[in-house]
């Protein structure tokens, strides 16, 4: 339930948030066309940074201020294909595939910990000339952008979470199987080389789809290979999988609260609200752990993979946060 504070942050973020919706659709009312990049031109945008933790693989589309948008798990930088091409008139939206997902290649003997995604980011804005970013994130991918924050606040001028980790819920209970699996190396072919070998099942209640998706459509078969081919390609890159599950059983968030309430990045959250992952009572937490919170807005029958859904609500939020950037803000 929102407190008076979140109430009001949630209050005064309606009015932009609703003009800025007005823009999304074409005039006279009629949908525009989904603009989401297919699986074929998503793979031929992709490029890799060489940095010292690997070749980074991400997706980058538009100019000027960049934005960096972080995945989930077991997903990769796909996941953003609905997103990147609304937002890149207002940003160069970088969509990186973390350590040990996707199609980013991993140094020998590299760490894939939440703390050693953060080193990628830095490196990856290092290579890339990125002095300071916007932050979207979702799942696990929330957790690193938290950290990045509290480490670095520098370097980030805002945050925008949907469904993910929080101080007091990391690892999600939910997830606890998925480490015993990957523990016992197991994971990665048990669950996801059943998914992509049988499309339904992987899109149904017992699936990814019926876990983490709303849409019975969710995944798309582009997406099924797109996430889980990578990873099942050799026993290297499923061992780097199974790693990262394993690298979340430690709560990489603890002791991040103090940083995290004097950082001055406008912080909003969205939030989907049949998301079987993540508890609401995060939501919650989240609306009193930053310093410059903006809101949280509340997705009825979403679930925690719904940005993939709705890029739509991605775009509309992104840029309503952006807007509410400024200097001074972050000079506090």
């Amino acid at each position: 339930m929102l407190n008076r504070r979140q109430f009001l942050a949630a209050s005064g973020w309606a009015g932009a948030s609703l003009a800025l919706s007005g823009l999304v659709g074409s005039a006279g009312g009629v949908s525009a066309p989904d603009p989401a990049l297919d699986a074929d031109t998503f793979h031929g945008l992709r490029r890799y940074a060489r940095t010292p933790l690997g070749d980074i693989a991400y997706v980058a589309q538009g100019s000027g201020d960049a934005a960096l948008f972080l995945h989930g798990f077991p997903l990769n930088g796909f996941q953003w294909r609905g997103v990147l091409p609304r937002l890149a008139p207002y940003r160069r939206c970088i969509a990186p595939d973390f350590l040990g997902l996707g199609y980013t290649r991993v140094a020998d003997g590299q760490s894939v910990e939440p703390a050693q995604q953060v080193r990628m980011l830095l490196a990856l804005m290092e290579a890339l000339d990125l002095p300071s970013v916007d932050l979207v994130a979702n799942d696990s991918g929330g957790a690193v952008a938290q950290l990045l924050l509290a480490q670095h606040p520098d370097r980030v001028r805002t945050v925008l979470l949907t469904n993910c980790d929080t101080e007091i819920d990391s690892p999600p209970a939910a997830l606890l199987p998925v480490i015993v699996l990957a523990r016992q190396g197991r994971f990665v072919d048990e669950w996801l080389g059943r998914w992509h070998a049988d499309r339904v099942l992987a899109r149904s209640p017992e699936g990814i789809g019926g876990m983490c998706y709303a849409d019975a459509a969710h995944p798309t078969d582009d997406a099924i290979d797109t996430y889980f081919g990578p990873l099942l390609s050799t026993q290297h890159r499923t061992g780097l999988a199974n790693a990262y599950a394993i690298a979340l059983s430690r709560n990489a968030l603890a002791g991040t609260a103090d940083a995290l309430r004097r950082s001055r990045a406008p912080v909003r959250v969205v939030w989907g609200m049949a998301d079987t992952i993540f508890a609401a009572r995060n939501m919650d937490y989240l609306g009193e752990a930053f310093g410059n919170f903006r809101g949280v807005r509340q997705l009825q029958g979403s679930k925690l993979f719904w940005p993939e859904e709705r890029p739509d609500v991605v775009a509309e939020e992104a840029r309503a946060l952006w807007r509410a950037w400024t200097p001074a803000l972050t000079r506090r």
